[in-house]
């Protein structure tokens, strides 16, 4: 078989393309301009630079984009009350805390208050749990799984009763794209099985893989 290079960068721009008119829609139809709001806490230069990139993103397809930038030392619950603000604005459909939050405060706690209906994320528990539901109970399908999924499909891959491998098993990608795999419907419908670090011979179940996802840094046992 000939190896397909899936070109993610070509499918980004279809997509943004669609969402694009998707929000022109949704202003020509209600009056209504999607509302997204990035909290950026600290300086971090890697934050900096994803959420200087989303925020590009959102003003491309149409967004209303609220940039929220927070010093290093804000307090937990000063952010807790921020989120609170935010979850009950009705302009802001969308909420994103670019993670990792300064060591003072607990993300996990930071996370759960946002409302799931705005968790644009998907790390919500209630909407990990809508995930492991699938169809429609699925709000916000978290980024990387989702954009994963979105290139098998859009490259013409057939998934119905393929043999999936995902190497790891991270709550943010690993876990995700296995469970999205899996659940019936189009893009999905596929035998998964996860591989990890404790696997044994896991070059075995890679190799009779129809679809290898690799959703790791480093497969080295310790």
């Amino acid at each position: 078989m000939t190896a397909k290079l899936i070109k993610g960068t070509e499918i980004r721009e279809q997509i943004l393309e669609e969402i694009a008119k998707d929000v022109e829609e949704i202003k020509a139809q209600h009056s209504v301009v999607p509302g997204l709001v990035t909290i950026l806490v600290g300086e971090n230069p890697a934050s900096i630079s994803y959420v200087t990139l989303k925020i590009k993103t959102a003003h491309r397809v149409g967004f209303h984009e609220v940039q929220d930038n927070q010093p290093e030392d804000i307090s937990e619950a000063d952010l807790l009350a921020l989120i609170d603000k935010y979850n009950k604005d009705d302009s802001i459909n969308g909420i994103l805390v670019q993670l990792p939050l300064p060591k003072h405060i607990d993300d996990k706690k930071i996370l759960n208050a946002i409302d799931p209906d705005k968790d644009v994320d998907g790390f919500h528990p209630v909407n990990v749990g809508r995930l492991m539901i699938g169809g429609d109970e699925v709000k916000f399908p978290p980024c990387t799984p989702f954009g994963i999924q979105e290139m098998i499909v859009r490259a013409g891959v057939e998934t119905s009763g393929a043999e999936v491998v995902v190497v790891g098993r991270s709550n943010i990608v690993g876990k995700p794209i296995a469970n999205m795999m899996l659940q019936k419907g189009p893009g999905a419908n596929s035998t998964v099985t996860i591989v990890h670090t404790r696997t044994k011979d896991l070059a075995a179940h890679c190799q009779r893989a129809d679809i290898l996802i690799v959703a790791a840094r480093s497969l080295v046992r310790v």
